[in-house]
């Protein structure tokens, strides 16, 4: 832990006795709370940010939103030898993915190197929503849509999804595509959630995290969050 004014100094945005000055003018936001005090110390993990301009304490954070593709495992090596979604990210930093997609699902997933955040976007009590798409065999009735809304049985765990809503029924090829907002982060939630109610998924995308999505994204495409985006992610602690 350091003073945040040596930090800033540090950086090389200016000396410490300017830091000083701009932290008692209030222009300087530690994970996005103006710090009007000197004697603050911040760690590496910390997103400081001086006149609404990042300060890249010691390691520097780099924050990335991947569009996933199938056949690609979320992690960032793998003993198989098979492609891992660290390996479709262009860097030399030692990142890894925020929480996990199945080998064959596709869609919204974020890497970084920052732990804290990764614990704000993680942890249980944040019950942040994320929206998927799946299709799933059979044609989903209103009944059982009702039965969705009204929560389900897994794991001996009521789970009640936050969003429910069908997409298209397929009546010639017999299979729904639905989509699905959910704030645990239980492994293969969706697909268990599908299945208790006998529709087994066929093919699973995640389209949203909190306020984040893919547009302008191909399958295997990778994008660096922005600034905003950082800080805005911060906010959900």
């Amino acid at each position: 832990m350091e003073r945040l004014q040596k930090v800033i100094a540090n950086s090389g945005y200016c000396s410490r006795r300017k830091a000083e000055e701009l932290i008692l003018k209030g222009q300087v936001e530690v994970n996005g709370e103006v710090v009007k005090e000197l004697g603050k110390k911040v760690d590496k993990n910390d997103l400081i940010m001086v006149q609404k301009k990042p300060i890249l304490n010691k390691e520097e954070k780099e924050y990335y939103l991947l569009y996933k593709p199938e056949k690609t495992i979320s992690s960032v090596k793998d003993e198989k030898g098979r492609k891992t979604v660290v390996d479709l990210v262009p860097t030399n930093k030692r990142i890894y993915p925020v929480g996990r997609l199945d080998y064959d699902t596709t869609g919204l997933l974020l890497l970084t190197n920052d732990g804290e955040l990764t614990n704000i976007l993680t942890h249980p009590s944040k019950q942040i929503e994320k929206i998927y798409k799946a299709k799933v065999k059979g044609i989903v009735t209103n009944e059982e849509l009702k039965k969705l809304k009204n929560g389900v049985v897994i794991d001996n765990r009521l789970t009640i999804p936050t969003y429910v809503k069908i997409k298209k029924c397929n009546y010639e090829t017999e299979n729904t595509t639905i989509y699905l907002g959910i704030i645990e982060g239980r492994n293969h939630i969706v697909k268990k959630i599908m299945t208790s109610i006998g529709h087994p998924v066929i093919e699973l995308k995640r389209e949203t995290l909190a306020f984040l999505n893919l547009e302008g994204l191909k399958k295997g495409e990778v994008r660096k969050l922005t600034i905003k985006e950082v800080k805005k992610l911060y906010s959900l602690k």
